[in-house]
């Protein structure tokens, strides 16, 4: 008997092959929920969302500043990128403090570009490790993932030293707030601002004069 040879498969929708379209969203959501415990807002045909202020609070800064961070500073918990901002996990509770260290810092008064989201909030999910991000959501990416079964150690106001693998908030503000600036400083120089708008003392623009280094 000749043997037999099994009709071609059809198609799935939209012409993708199940081994290599991105994952439906919410397998994402499952993966938070399941593998770490995290709570995520979804819904049909709309990006998963993390909350804020519960499993963990955010510090957002521009991506160029926040990879010096990086680099400055070492282990901090999990980091996730969304296009030229970076995200840096803190303990929950956290964000309030943010504020009143700042100022503790003398860096206040200064416009870094730096934000802090805690209780209420809603960040974008990066794409799970092993999964494709999807370019609708952004291509949110971790660039430093939490690890399933391990309790992360998160930034956190514990005094000067920080504890466990993550730096204390103070130490991580005071590198992430010196690294804004400089951003913002390197930015203006590069504008060609005319004559007139430069500090005749500093050479900088007006308004935009340098703050002294914070403690870091």
């Amino acid at each position: 008997m000749a043997p037999t040879v099994p009709r071609p498969r059809p198609p799935l929708p939209g012409g993708d092959d199940a081994r290599t379209r991105p994952p439906r969203r919410a397998s994402w959501a499952s993966w938070y929920e399941k593998e770490l415990g995290w709570d995520t807002v979804h819904a049909p045909g709309e990006p998963v969302l993390l909350p804020t202020g519960r499993h963990f609070d955010v510090l957002e800064l521009p991506a160029e500043a926040g990879h010096a961070v990086l680099r400055r500073i070492g282990p901090t918990g999990p980091v996730a990128l969304l296009g030229r901002r970076l995200r840096l996990l803190l303990a929950a509770g956290s964000a309030d403090e943010v504020p009143s260290l700042l100022d503790w810092l003398e860096w206040g008064s200064v416009d870094l570009d730096l934000r802090a989201t805690g209780t209420g909030g809603l960040i974008t999910a990066p794409a799970p490790p092993g999964f494709a991000p999807l370019p609708e959501d952004g291509a949110a990416v971790w660039l430093r993932p939490p690890v399933p079964g391990r309790e992360e150690a998160l930034p956190a106001f514990t005094g000067i030293g920080g504890s466990g693998d993550a730096p204390d908030l103070v130490r991580l503000l005071a590198a992430a707030a010196t690294e804004c600036h400089r951003i913002r400083l390197i930015s203006a120089k590069t504008a060609s601002p005319n004559r007139g708008d430069l500090d005749v003392n500093t050479g900088l623009p007006k308004m935009r004069q340098a703050q002294p280094l914070a403690l870091s």
